[in-house]
């Protein structure tokens, strides 16, 4: 069984999600498109859910998963009774609703260890100041054509060009990042 709590914080640790509420109903967005939507009690939630495998997932588990109202099934979005759903599905089905309003380049994060994805949010955003926490001081940075090694030159070459990449490889070490590799 999972929460909302629960999944708030998956959809918190994704890069570019903002919460909104809306009729006094929580929502998480990437720009202006919901990926994730809590009922008003906040027992159920709806999510991103490609059309053509929604009537396969709810057919196959009634109790989990139902349908959208008829004026919302043009959309691609399923719901589900968060009671029923365990944290490893929910985490899931939140990550992969989130990975259809992104762009590609940023899909492999949510995989990469926990302060990758949280680096390149702060990074995209342009929080120097929330990054540089989550790097190691002799951080080896390579976006390809450009190889830098040590956060300060990071952060200098960060204020003169446009945002890196996603990494593609991370290396961890005491709890930041210590290898980043486009």
């Amino acid at each position: 069984m999972t929460t909302a709590d629960a999944v708030l914080a998956v959809g918190r640790a994704l890069p570019r999600t903002r919460e909104q509420v809306v009729r006094s109903r929580l929502k998480l967005k990437i720009g202006s498109i919901v990926y994730v939507a809590f009922s008003a009690d906040e027992r159920d939630i709806g999510f991103g859910f490609p059309k053509v495998e929604r009537d396969d997932l709810v057919a196959g588990r009634p109790d989990t998963f139902f349908l959208p109202p008829t004026g919302d099934l043009r959309y691609q979005w399923v719901c589900a009774h968060l009671a029923r759903l365990d944290d490893q599905e929910m985490r899931e089905l939140v990550t992969d609703a989130w990975r259809m309003c992104v762009p590609r380049m940023l899909h492999d994060l949510p995989d990469l260890p926990t302060p990758a994805a949280e680096a390149w949010d702060a990074i995209d955003a342009g929080d120097w100041a929330a990054a540089r926490p989550l790097l190691h001081p002799y951080l080896r940075f390579d976006d390809g054509g450009t190889s830098i090694r040590g956060r300060t030159h990071l952060a200098r070459h960060l204020a003169e060009h446009p945002r890196p990449r996603p990494p593609r490889v991370v290396e961890i070490r005491d709890g930041r990042i210590y290898r980043w590799v486009r």
